[in-house]
């Protein structure tokens, strides 16, 4: 299996690369801009699979089909997708949320893998995601959640939850009443119903809205830490890989 990857932040994608080849796949291209693919592109075979990014430094990574016609099965590696999550699951063979994680990463390839020889290459609508994309806020995001409480069912605002986190595989809504409430879903599936105005994923375990940010504090390792108004039982990270799409999410 040949494949390349294109991602304008180079250590994320020499790390990719180093995963993969780990892995068993050969990755003999690195590009990291629209120009740049489109280059290649134009005077390379097409590879079996592209590890794709969505937003590179000089564009959408879309423009790049805009101008080739894409020969190969796409993987997309994403921190944005609460934009076109159900896009993305729809018109590639799978996405990766950043920072990639090494199991998600393998069964990624081997769902590839698991794809017939000359079975039909799944087609990509570009232009459905970057519809998505574009008018992201047009979008109709819950503006409330449900959980049992007892014998009763509780309502809560998406306004009033400070955060939610996994915690022994479980996902909470923490509360402005100091509450934490245990909901019958995973973050994966909340993604999507969450508003990017409001809310953003700052790492595997937490998304933080950004009303009941109290604070935000400089850490190890070119990391951010969060202190929300009134949640306080954990640490609140943004990983590294997410600080600058967190400090640009902020503006």
């Amino acid at each position: 299996m040949n494949a390349i990857i294109i991602e304008d932040e180079k250590p994320a994608a020499r790390r990719l690369q180093r995963l993969l080849n780990g892995m068993g796949v050969n990755v003999s291209t690195l590009l990291h801009s629209v120009e740049e693919s489109i280059e290649w592109f134009q005077a390379n075979t097409h590879p079996d699979l592209i590890f794709l990014d969505i937003q590179l430094s000089d564009g959408l990574s879309f423009e790049i089909f805009d101008v080739i016609d894409v020969k190969s099965a796409i993987i997309f590696t994403t921190a944005y997708d609460e934009y076109a999550l159900q896009a993305f699951k729809l018109n590639s063979i799978d996405y990766l949320l950043k920072p990639i994680d090494d199991e998600e990463l393998e069964k990624a390839v081997k769902k590839y893998e698991a794809f017939k020889p000359g079975q039909e290459k799944l087609a990509v609508d570009f232009e459905d995601i970057k519809k998505l994309l574009t008018n992201p806020l047009e979008r109709e995001y819950k503006k409330r959640f449900t959980t049992k409480v007892g014998q009763h069912l509780k309502i809560i605002n998406a306004d009033e939850v400070e955060c939610f986190y996994s915690e022994n595989k479980g996902t909470y809504a923490a509360t402005t009443d100091g509450r934490n409430y245990l909901l019958d879903t995973t973050l994966e599936n909340l993604e999507p119903e969450l508003s990017p105005e409001n809310f953003f994923r700052v790492s595997r375990k937490f998304f933080v809205n950004v009303a009941h940010i109290k604070d935000i504090i400089s850490y190890t390792n070119s990391r951010l830490q969060i202190k929300m108004n009134t949640f306080n039982e954990q640490e609140i990270i943004v990983s590294r890989e997410r600080v600058k799409d967190f400090k640009l999410w902020l503006e």
